[in-house]
């Protein structure tokens, strides 16, 4: 069984959820934690996961969403964070890819959120593009854990985060031929990841540039075996056991 600790599923993506729900579980997905990081899709992944079982979510307001949030909505947050089958925050960070306009906006609404998380005890899910310094000097002033979402960084910079306590979230990237991602994974072994797909971004080979979805975890799971030389099985439990150790999963 596999777990798929991170994608974004919704009507506008996708015309029918009931048969990607069912694709999930015909190839052996256990559960799928969406990570609702708007104001739309906060409410939209909520009714989702109350209609699904196997549905969990992470819930916080991604940085692209800095010039729209609210005091308010960081207070409605904290308050939506303490729902059943909410499993951390996330994903929240920084971006630096487009800019650095508006840095200090998205630094201050990444620490307030870490703060949220810091008081009700829940892990984080982390983006960072572009702002590796700044995303690790800031999670230091914190005692959390969490994972690093869709982590694509250096050996050493990866060995930075787990020696935090942090897992990396791998997913697609890992398959695709110009990927030096193995070595990261390699480096810090399966005790230290956990499986992602991204959904609809970023479906692995050989449905790149395709619509993703969390059905394409075995993918996934299946180059991370080759990595390490061991049964696709063996992927499956280890990052199972991971993610139930991180989320707090049954």
């Amino acid at each position: 069984m596999f777990i798929d600790t991170h994608c974004h599923l919704s009507r506008e993506d996708y015309d029918d959820i009931d048969l990607v729900i069912k694709e999930n579980r015909e190839s052996n997905i256990s559960k799928i934690i969406i990570s609702g990081c708007s104001k739309d899709s906060i409410f939209e992944s909520i009714e989702l996961s109350r209609r699904y079982e196997e549905v969990y979510l992470t819930l916080g307001y991604h940085p692209s969403e800095v010039d729209v949030v609210t005091d308010d909505d960081l207070d409605e947050l904290e308050n939506l964070l303490k729902l059943d089958k909410v499993v951390g925050l996330g994903e929240i960070g920084l971006d630096y890819y487009y800019g650095k306009d508006n840095k200090d906006e998205q630094i201050e609404l990444f620490r307030k959120q870490l703060v949220i998380a810091e008081k009700l005890d829940i892990p984080v899910v982390i983006h960072s593009r572009d702002a590796v310094e700044d995303t690790i000097n800031i999670l230091k002033e914190f005692d959390l854990t969490g994972v690093i979402h869709c982590f694509s960084g250096s050996v050493e910079t990866a060995k930075i985060y787990t020696s935090m306590g942090y897992m990396l979230g791998i997913g697609g990237v890992v398959t695709f031929k110009n990927s030096n991602l193995y070595k990261v994974v390699e480096s810090v072994g399966l005790k230290n990841i956990v499986l992602e797909t991204d959904s609809p971004y970023l479906a692995p080979t050989p449905f790149r540039g395709e619509k993703n979805s969390s059905k394409y975890i075995p993918l996934i799971a299946d180059k991370i075996a080759d990595i390490f030389d061991v049964n696709v099985e063996e992927v499956g439990l280890e990052t199972t056991k991971n993610a139930c150790s991180m989320f707090d999963l049954d």
